[in-house]
């Protein structure tokens, strides 16, 4: 028996629909290490990670969770937590060493070899084509500033789709193309490490662009029964009061960190209040006739990552700021309740609004949460345990919320939780734990933590207990 032998009971008070989707993520960077093995070239992340003072510790994803080596341990995990799906992320830098061109062989094995292995233990693969680790060759060349990226990211697409598009039945293009754009061209506070507001809004379109073309590219290569797919991490916005200013505060947010992808993606526009609201920064003239019909390219599912809510109020964001258009006129405001090691409120309230609205706004678009948990301060005890309550907590609230939008007619099929081991968190580098494994970093030995034993009851009983 699957599932850590966790047999179904009959205390089950939140049962999930036949044929759920019950996975859980990763990304390469964070995970993968081997770095610079077998032909892989640097991304962005290597070297925005050995920039003094971008990454905690000056820690870099070199090693990682070592999953490279280990991916025959890594699936034997998750064949005993009994998920039905494996989110990964593919890196571009290791089967497209230059970004363009010639195609590595023994990267392309690895991926293959990962798939194989998913599907030997009963595991879907989910591909994801992107998730931040843009080869540097590209960068370089001005990376997501300039729409020749676009096109370059399309050839990926179909090089993998042409290598396991008989393999794989999910793809999705792009993860949380916001934080590439605007804390990767805005803020900084991502690889590439740049702060330009206008090289974010321009990033934000060759992102939608690039999302388009390679969406076009998988639909004629791939088996008509694959499902094409997106990840963005929609932001829960509230205005701290309904003042007209406090509301206005949160409509900027919503256009700069939602609707900028969502207009582009499902209806084929720019949204007319962020083009008024970035009017300062840019004339939108780098849109050229006929990328928003190819961003609108269709797509079979919607995938949203949430973790927590923002509370705002009229006012001014710290600078460098990654809200384009918004930052004079924006202040973030501490939201109420509990918080993770992150520092981010609890409130799977969120996770449930943004559903339900995009029930409504996108009809007949079918979602899936891609990713969704928590870091806690989370360690092995002197017997070897990881014990992580809080994390229980926070998973069960929002698998609740799930659950709660399902019953009031929200299309989801499936959540991801996020993660399946602790990684490399990205400027925070290895300070932050999010994985329901527990990997002691210096020996790379793996230890499943109480909520992993959680999540597999879940899974094997379909729903949620008292």
């Amino acid at each position: 028996m699957t599932a850590l032998d966790a047999r179904p009971d009959t205390s089950t008070v939140l049962r999930f629909p036949q044929g759920f989707r019950w996975g859980t993520a990763t990304a390469a960077y964070q995970i993968e290490g081997a770095a610079a093995e077998d032909g892989r070239t640097p991304s962005v992340w290597d070297t925005f990670s050995r920039t003094p003072g971008k990454v905690r510790n000056g820690d870099t994803g070199d090693i990682a969770a070592d999953h490279y080596h280990r991916l025959d341990e890594d699936i034997a995990l998750m064949r005993r937590l009994g998920v039905t799906d494996y989110r990964f992320s593919i890196a571009w830098p290791r089967v497209v060493p230059t970004g363009s061109g010639p195609v590595n062989a023994k990267g392309l094995d690895f991926y293959r070899r990962l798939v194989d292995g998913l599907l030997e233990a009963g595991i879907r693969p989910v591909a994801t084509l992107y998730h931040w680790d843009l080869p540097q060759e590209l960068e370089d060349g001005g990376g997501w500033t300039e729409r020749e990226t676009a096109y370059r990211f399309a050839e990926y697409a179909g090089v993998m789709a042409d290598a396991l598009g008989d393999r794989v039945a999910t793809w999705t293009t792009l993860n949380e193309p916001w934080c590439a754009a605007f804390l990767g061209y805005g803020n900084g506070v991502h690889a590439p490490g740049r702060t330009d507001a206008l090289a974010s809004l321009r990033a934000a379109h060759h992102l939608n662009l690039a999302h388009g073309l390679a969406a076009r590219v998988l639909r004629g290569a791939l088996p008509a029964s694959a499902e094409i797919s997106l990840t963005l991490n929609l932001h829960a916005v509230r205005a701290l009061s309904e003042s007209p200013d406090d509301r206005d505060a949160a409509r900027r947010i919503d256009a700069v960190g939602n609707r900028i992808f969502l207009d582009p993606v499902f209806h084929g526009r720019l949204p007319e209040d962020l083009v008024r609201d970035t009017a300062g920064i840019t004339d939108w003239s780098f849109v050229a006739d006929g990328d928003l019909a190819t961003a609108a390219a269709p797509i079979d599912s919607l995938g949203i990552n949430y973790y927590s809510p923002a509370v705002v109020a009229a006012g001014a964001s710290e600078s460098p700021s990654p809200w384009a258009g918004a930052e004079r006129h924006v202040r973030f405001e501490p939201a109420p309740g509990p918080r993770t090691a992150m520092d981010w409120p609890v409130d799977a309230d969120g996770l449930y609004e943004l559903l339900v609205r995009l029930r409504d706004e996108l009809p007949g678009v079918p979602l899936m949460v891609t990713e969704n948990g928590a870091a806690y301060d989370d360690y092995a005890d002197p017997s070897g345990n990881v014990k992580d309550p809080e994390r229980v907590d926070y998973l069960h609230a929002h698998l609740a919320a799930v659950h709660r939008a399902l019953a009031d007619g929200a299309d989801v099929r499936g959540y991801f939780l996020w993660s399946l081991l602790d990684n490399f968190e990205w400027a925070y580098g290895y300070s932050k734990r999010f994985g329901v494994v527990h990997v002691d970093f210096a020996t790379q030995r793996r230890t499943l933590k109480d909520s992993a034993r959680w999540y597999a009851e879940v899974i094997a009983r379909g729903g949620l207990g008292a």
